[in-house]
């Protein structure tokens, strides 16, 4: 009997079964990966659609915050980004809503006198009931020179005074770093920002896209903070 014929004494074709078992083998590896891969697409479509509603929950909520009917609170911080904002801080102050305020973040080469003028407020307002942070160079800092600032006029209650779209975040750094003061919000809507119909305007959803994943990276530091704390 040569090589090549075929033995009586084996129950079969070798090379047949051995092919049959490597293509078991990889009809198998392949299946598995098809499953891997279903899986992984799986996750990243469930990962998306969460991301996607939570945007779409924080635009609803910018989008909708009311400003205060009658707003007062012991003191106001105005979080600097633009002249609107202070206006309408200084404007509150004016208006009685609050003994003093905290203007957080000024640029150390602007001076009161500019502030002044910017806001059509008089010198001895500025001069008895208005301080000025220069320290701040972002929102964490906003709410460090904050909280000294308040704790060391032992205010219980702020106005928070800031953009729309910044209030969610502001609010959370202050929560943190002032967790015994009650904290009212106050937003400012600039008139440049199409935020009570934000789907309609590109740059308005890129700018709420930009502020969602500073607030969702700014509330993850603040969780982690906390359990590195406590443990």
């Amino acid at each position: 009997m040569t090589s090549l014929e075929k033995d009586p004494a084996i129950g079969g074709d070798g090379w047949s079964d051995a092919t049959g078992v490597e293509t078991g083998h990889s009809t198998d590896n392949k299946r598995r990966l098809f499953r891997g891969r279903n899986l992984a697409l799986c996750l990243v479509l469930g990962l998306l659609v969460v991301i996607g509603v939570s945007f779409f929950r924080f635009a609803h909520h910018v989008a909708t915050i009311r400003t205060p009917m009658d707003p007062r609170a012991d003191a106001i911080v105005v979080l600097t980004g633009g002249t609107d904002r202070v206006e309408r801080a200084v404007a509150l102050l004016v208006e009685g809503r609050a003994k003093r305020l905290l203007i957080s973040g000024v640029h150390p080469g602007t001076t009161r006198k500019q502030l002044a003028s910017l806001t059509a407020a008089d010198m001895p307002l500025f001069d008895c009931c208005i301080d000025l942070d220069r320290l701040a160079m972002n929102t964490v800092g906003n709410a460090a020179e904050t909280a000294a600032w308040a704790r060391s006029h032992e205010f219980k209650s702020l106005l928070v005074v800031t953009s729309a779209y910044h209030l969610p975040r502001a609010q959370a750094e202050l929560q943190e770093a002032l967790p015994e003061v009650e904290l009212h919000a106050y937003p400012v809507y600039s008139s440049g920002l199409h935020l009570r119909a934000w789907w309609h305007n590109g740059g308005t959803i890129r700018l709420l896209m930009r502020e969602y994943v500073k607030y969702t990276l700014a509330r993850a530091r603040i969780v982690v903070n906390r359990v590195f704390a406590t443990s």
